[in-house]
């Protein structure tokens, strides 16, 4: 007599549903055990978004945290990095005790869901609330349409799963039966997923490889806080449509963040396509003072928390700046030197820069590695409630720029001034040339598109600057080249202006400046100030005559 057939699964294990690139530059998909296997011969996972990739990175961590045993310490880490290799006997048998928990379709415990979750009514659920890029009523903003919307493999709905669970916006959701917080069939908003509020850096080496290892902070003291309690979710009891219980809920460490249920899903469909997801309240989390277990973001005090909560300090995560280049705000994103005073540092740069800071002054890693810190964050609009942008950007760089006292350190963050310097005086050449046309105070308008044309000429030149750096590099060299490009760019980009300014500006006409004096603006005097500021602003770039010349306040 047979048994009952195995209903359909998909094992996250053994099938291939995580976009990844090649050595080779090509593109493909593997399974969480292939992504270990062939780590060494991949370079980096690369799925839709930014923020998909470092959601599933941190998933990959988690497992490969509990084959390794945290690593343990220094010395054990150390040990994975000289032998440039991962645990994988380790690994395939952690992933084999675990297998059914990896099981997208498993009928009573399918991956990162609930398997009877329902609402009070049986509402039918398409796929607008789990994918990410479609815009919440807006269908005909995506290119996703019709078919598109009504079935997804299970390899894409796995990758939206990971990805809803860390960046799901706010507002109403799905009420959940069992779930008391229920009213009326809605569930009220507990605030985004658990990655929204994070300033995410990673850090990506020449291979997945070395991505994997270098993102790897051993929990250990005076670097990863956790106790026996932190486990991921797939080693604990599954969760049911109830918030857990403040008691049992942790975070315990960076095993709970990693794996942390911000909603309660549940897929619909089967190994043909998945056609319809469920989305409910989930698990909040406080993000407040989670630096010492959250190795992966920048985190700033709050002194509004400071002045409620009457101590001091007090952190938070802080998402990146999306109206900025990474390499605009390069001095936060680096580590900081220790606080010479009793002040705490108004900053935090993520623990996974202090460890590589850490491991290349100590010899681990090599004077001439290069890294490339990557940075991602999403930016929510009303009420949270839906995502607005998301943000990701790199920078390749010498580890010794992560170094406190390092002059390579110190010609980059003066480097990234001296562009930020050069283009606020083209601002004030376009603002200048606004006034000698018959405008009263500027047009703030061409100032700003000015200074756009400005970033973008000089974005690509900082990059490859920067990427070229290394331990022979002779700094004050290296500065005066840059500032000499950036005199020769910011220099074309300033006679465009000049010559766009048209007849009126160039006649020009009486004006007052900030400090009340009555001053004639015209295109010739606007490119006289103009090249005075900019001497200032580039000292190893001007020559004599320009570093003498008034500039206007």
């Amino acid at each position: 007599m047979t048994g009952s057939p195995r209903p359909p699964e998909f094992s996250l294990v053994d099938e291939a549903w995580i976009p990844v690139l090649d050595a080779a530059g090509q593109r493909r998909e593997v399974s969480l055990l292939g992504l270990f296997e062939q780590a060494d011969d991949l370079r980096m996972i690369a799925c839709e978004l930014p923020t998909q990739t470092f959601a599933i990175l941190r998933l990959a961590l988690a497992i490969l945290h509990r084959a390794t045993d945290g690593p343990p310490g220094e010395a054990a880490w150390q040990a994975l990095w000289r032998a440039r290799q991962l645990p994988l006997p380790e690994v395939t048998d952690y992933l084999a005790a675990f297998r059914d928990r990896f099981d997208l379709l498993h009928p009573r415990h399918p991956f990162y869901q609930v398997a009877d979750l329902r609402a009070g009514k049986d509402n039918s659920f398409g796929l607008e609330r789990l994918i990410a890029d479609v815009p919440n009523g807006m269908p005909f903003l995506t290119t996703r349409a019709g078919r598109g919307m009504e079935s997804i493999s299970p390899a894409e709905a796995a990758r939206w799963l990971v990805h809803c669970q860390a960046y799901d916006p706010s507002g109403i959701k799905t009420g959940a039966v069992g779930d008391p917080r229920v009213k009326g069939g809605r569930g009220y908003p507990i605030g985004v997923g658990s990655l929204g509020a994070l300033g995410g850096v990673h850090l990506e080496g020449a291979s997945l490889l070395e991505s994997l290892l270098l993102n790897l902070v051993p929990i250990a003291p005076g670097w990863q806080r956790a106790d026996e309690r932190d486990l991921p979710v797939w080693e604990r009891e599954p969760q049911t449509a109830t918030e857990e219980p403040d008691e049992t809920r942790g975070p315990y460490g960076l095993l709970s963040l990693y794996t942390w249920q911000s909603r309660r899903i549940r897929l619909f469909g089967d190994t043909s396509g998945i056609t319809g997801a469920m989305i409910s309240n989930g698990d909040k989390l406080e993000w407040q003072d989670r630096h010492l277990l959250e190795p992966m973001s920048v985190w700033g005090r709050s002194a509004p928390r400071e002045r409620e909560q009457k101590r001091s300090p007090i952190y938070l995560p802080r998402p990146h700046d999306h109206t900025r280049a990474l390499w605009r705000g390069l001095q936060t994103l680096l580590p900081l030197a220790p606080p010479s005073g009793s002040e705490p540092p108004q900053r935090l740069s993520p623990m996974v820069l202090q460890w590589l800071a850490r491991l290349t002054v100590t010899g681990v890693v090599e004077p001439d590695f290069q890294v490339r810190p990557r940075a991602t964050s999403v930016t929510y609009g009303t009420q949270q409630a839906v995502i607005d942008e998301v943000f990701g950007d790199a920078l390749t760089m010498n580890v010794l720029l992560l170094v406190d006292q390092s002059p390579l350190r110190t010609t980059a963050v003066d480097a990234a001034a001296d562009a930020e310097g050069a283009v606020g005086v083209l601002r004030r050449l376009a603002t200048n040339l606004a006034r000698a046309a018959g405008s009263r105070d500027g047009d703030s308008g061409e100032a700003d598109r000015a200074a756009e044309r400005g970033y973008a000429r000089l974005d690509r030149a900082f990059r490859d600057w920067l990427a070229r750096l290394g331990p022979t590099s002779d700094p004050a060299a290296e500065r005066a080249w840059w500032q000499r490009l950036v005199w020769r760019a910011v220099v074309r980009l300033g006679n465009d202006l000049v010559a766009e300014a048209g007849p009126a500006a160039w006649v020009g006409r009486l004006g007052v400046d900030r400090n009340g004096r009555e001053v004639h603006y015209s295109s010739s005097q606007a490119e006289v100030w103009f090249r005075a500021g900019l001497a200032k602003a580039l000292p190893m770039a001007a020559d004599p005559v320009a570093k003498t010349q008034e500039v206007p306040a």
